[in-house]
């Protein structure tokens, strides 16, 4: 009987230790757009579990809303911007976010079905480039660094088209929603596309671009939390997720090169 009686304490034991364990894991509701955010977030997940963090993930078509969700406090975190994008919402719309950690690069890519090189772009061409702050600027940077065009006192990311000072070609450049630009290869000569969009699509980044950024660079994505929460555990065991060598295995062999880690 004192034996049946020390099983029945270990075994009570053993459930109030698991029901502890449960209680212990705690919810965080992180932002990503569709696509490579997403798959990425996936294998971070388990990762994430093994340490109590239980990540519900929440998917986005834009990158406004992310933002707003995040500071509004339905979400916990978001991963889908680099930080030029994320320094320019703060400065524009108020938004009290920060950055915690690095996650991916998506070296932006040039695409056509009319032309097969920027050499090949006629006079008066079409070039569709992102209409969001950051990305436009990125991009008309991207094409004064080919030299295609020429910006005023050399340009920055917040370059538009009316900073275009020389455009030798008399490309027309047409401003367009992110999410909208791989639809719009059939209506124009050329799109500067992001990463995520275009694979998204079905496009290629690696084969299918005329021309793209390089690897190394500047605009790493970054994990965004309220500036309250920063020095919270949760996101020292979130970005501790995601930096692990796994999730940088996954992401070498999930894209191939096409999402390089910023890690």
């Amino acid at each position: 009987m004192l034996r049946f009686r020390s099983l029945a304490s270990l075994l009570a034991g053993a459930a109030t230790m698991a029901i502890a364990f449960g209680a212990s894991a705690e919810t965080i509701k992180v932002g990503v757009t569709a696509g490579p955010h997403a798959q990425i977030l996936e294998a971070v997940k388990p990762i994430a579990a093994k340490d109590g963090l239980d990540i519900q993930i929440l998917e986005f078509t834009d990158y406004v809303i992310p933002n707003q969700a995040l500071a509004g406090g339905d979400l916990d975190a978001n991963s889908f911007q680099h930080q030029p994008y994320l320094d320019n919402q703060v400065k524009d719309r108020g938004f009290d976010l920060v950055s915690v950690g690095k996650t991916v690069v998506y070296p932006i890519g040039i695409y056509s079905k009319k032309v097969k090189s920027l050499e090949e772009l006629p006079t008066g061409a079409k070039f569709a480039i992102p209409n969001d702050p950051t990305n436009g600027g990125r991009v008309l940077l991207l094409l004064q660094a080919k030299g295609l065009i020429k910006l005023k006192d050399g340009g920055n990311l917040k370059a538009s088209p009316i900073d275009i000072v020389e455009n030798p070609k008399k490309l027309e450049i047409v401003e367009l929603d992110a999410a909208q630009l791989p639809r719009s290869l059939d209506d124009v000569t050329a799109a500067a596309i992001n990463t995520n969009f275009a694979l998204e699509a079905g496009i290629d980044p690696v084969k299918d671009a005329i021309a793209r950024e390089s690897a190394d660079s500047p605009y790493a994505n970054v994990i965004a939390v309220r500036k309250a929460d920063k020095d919270k555990p949760w996101v020292a065991k979130l970005v501790k997720s995601y930096n692990s060598p796994e999730v940088k295995e996954f992401i070498l062999t999930k894209f191939k090169n096409a999402v390089v880690p910023a890690f």
